[in-house]
């Protein structure tokens, strides 16, 4: 900080020293640890949310599977589950602001098979939200989890237009009744985040995943693309996956057998 900034404050003749200066700066961050965005939720406990030991590691790759064989049409227990977790307003009241996973169904014209399949964020090794992103809120994680760092998004919404698979949501409104694992904010940018809070503390699954399992479908399998003795990797060499717009080239962590 410039002295003239440092002095800014002071009366006529006044001046810091640079060891009262530091001293000022401490305080603020201090203070500003401890300023509330949300019921619950402090930026200090967002920022700080892992510990250093704990960072995210690049020799995990978290992803899934999604097997649309076993993918029922109609079916909306993963959106449903999504919803409940993260706090949405899809979680049994109207939804109004965001959709952080949505069912799709497909059709081949030529044989008129049909699929059943849910679409979120991609998680791609190369993701563009984080290209066109202006002040890097949009980032990926070490382990490959792609996410929005609420006190850097503007709300420009580049993401929004780069994403080719409409994964990100605005959010319009005020918000109540968050969840303290999920901080979210009106005029920020938002997705599916592969539930890192579940993820963080070792949960191993998300909630979809979970939802999907306790309807008895087994669509989709979450794990570490890394491992090859996980049970996303196992399956992935059993059966022939596919990534979405596979002519991007984004190397997404979201593979769909199937379709």
């Amino acid at each position: 900080m410039p002295r003239l900034q440092a002095r800014a404050r002071l009366g006529p003749g006044e001046a810091v020293s640079d060891p009262e200066r530091r001293g000022f700066l401490a305080t603020a961050a201090a203070a500003l640890a401890g300023v509330v965005i949300a019921p619950g939720i402090r930026l200090i406990e967002i920022a700080g949310a892992r510990a250093p030991e704990e960072a995210a590691s690049a020799r995990v790759r978290w992803g899934m599977l999604i097997d649309t064989a076993k993918c029922a049409s109609g079916c909306t227990e993963c959106v449903k589950a999504c919803n409940e977790e993260n706090g949405l307003h899809g979680a049994g009241r109207p939804r109004t602001d965001a959709q952080w996973i949505r069912k799709i169904d497909l059709k081949d014209p030529r044989t008129g098979r049909q699929h059943s399949a849910p679409v979120m964020c991609q998680h791609c090794a190369e993701p563009p939200c984080v290209d066109v992103c202006p002040t890097g809120a949009s980032f990926k994680r070490a382990d490959g989890i792609v996410l929005v760092d609420k006190h850097t998004c503007i709300g420009c919404r580049y993401c929004v237009m780069a994403c080719p698979y409409k994964a990100r949501s605005f959010i319009h409104e005020n918000l109540s009744e968050q969840k303290p694992a999920v901080p979210r904010g009106k005029g920020t940018v938002e997705g599916c985040t592969l539930c890192v809070h579940k993820v963080d503390r070792g949960d191993g699954t998300t909630a979809c995943a979970q939802a999907c399992k306790a309807a008895g479908h087994e669509a989709i399998v979450f794990g570490d693309l890394n491992d090859p003795q996980s049970a996303v990797s196992r399956r992935l060499r059993e059966i022939p996956s596919i990534h979405l717009r596979a002519d991007l080239r984004l190397d997404t962590g979201v593979r769909y057998s199937g379709i």
